[in-house]
């Protein structure tokens, strides 16, 4: 894909985000699992195999239609060809709805609602939410910034990077499958097991590069770089996601507090390890420079993007 075409796909998220009122592809890929797992679990026993196969046709489907749709419309007319691959790219990108939704909840905490907090914040979190205080809830807040700076926004740039909206869009395919049945739930256990493992490869290389560039971008913010790192090397291994704890770890260190801790999923309580030192809590101040943090990240993966895959542009 045009390395251009990509920046300006990232310029209408930041313009536009998701407009409700808007059709969107990652709605369409919901849809799609939902009735191929109602079909597969009806046809098959086996669990695990059910499983690869909703990953193997969901990705199948996605991919064929949404490359039949980009031929189709570039025989029709190159410039409609153009608008659809950018369309396409800028529903990949998730960075100004990520800030909304987490700021509308910090919003409700700044309210003192704590009550529409934990509603709010249960919209965008998969833990359990009713028992949060505020230092939970801000808590909980910045993790998902944090981690979905690299699910939502530096891996969609890395894979259109690669190859254009069709591998963007099966990218969001397996971060959707992995978010609707990748649960360790009775019901997803062996289910979901095929697109947890696919969505841990995927997001292998961008959740490491999230948390370099989050090192990096700590210093123009004037946030603990070198702390961000050691915290980096130190915790973004411990949990038991092979990808979330690095983008979790470098936000936490520049932060100069800590992230994870014990959490409540599906009515189970889950240890989860600790990533930081509670040198301090979690304030709405935390949370906001957390964004800031987020959308240097987002930059800085644009413009290194844009660095390999368009430096021909350059000469």
């Amino acid at each position: 894909m045009n390395a251009w075409l990509v920046a300006a796909a990232f310029g209408l998220d930041l313009l536009l985000g998701d407009p409700s009122h808007l059709p969107h592809p990652v709605v369409w890929i919901g849809g799609l699992i939902n009735r191929l797992e109602v079909v597969l679990v009806g046809l098959f026993d086996r669990r695990r195999v059910t499983g690869i196969l909703l990953v193997v046709l969901t990705l199948t489907l996605t991919g064929v239609t949404a490359w039949g749709v980009l031929w189709l419309a570039t025989a029709l007319h190159p410039w409609l060809g153009l608008a659809l691959s950018l369309w396409l790219a800028y529903t990949a990108i998730a960075l100004h709805s990520l800030h909304r939704e987490s700021r509308r909840v910090v919003a409700w905490v700044e309210a003192g609602n704590l009550v529409e907090a934990r509603r709010s914040l249960a919209l965008i979190v998969g833990r359990e939410t009713a028992e949060l205080d505020e230092e939970g809830i801000l808590r909980a807040c910045i993790e998902t910034v944090a981690e979905n700076t690299s699910d939502g926004v530096i891996a969609p740039l890395f894979y259109l990077f690669l190859g254009g909206p069709v591998l963007g869009l099966l990218y969001k395919g397996i971060n959707t499958l992995d978010s609707m049945i990748g649960y360790r739930d009775d019901r997803y256990r062996e289910l979901g097991w095929a697109a947890a493992r696919l969505d841990d490869l995927a997001n292998l290389l961008p959740a490491r590069l999230t948390g370099l560039l989050m090192v990096l971008a700590a210093i123009p913010l004037g946030l603990n770089s070198w702390n961000a790192l050691k915290i980096l090397l130190r915790d973004a291994r411990k949990p038991s996601s092979p990808n979330a704890g690095f983008p979790e770890a470098a936000v936490a260190g520049a932060l100069c507090l800590q992230l994870g801790g014990p959490a409540t999923y599906f009515g189970q309580r889950v240890e989860k390890p600790t990533l930081g030192d509670p040198d301090r809590p979690p304030t709405v101040a935390a949370f906001r420079a957390t964004i800031r943090l987020m959308y240097l990240t987002a930059f800085a993966g644009l413009a290194l993007g844009l660095l390999i895959c368009g430096w021909p542009a350059f000469g």
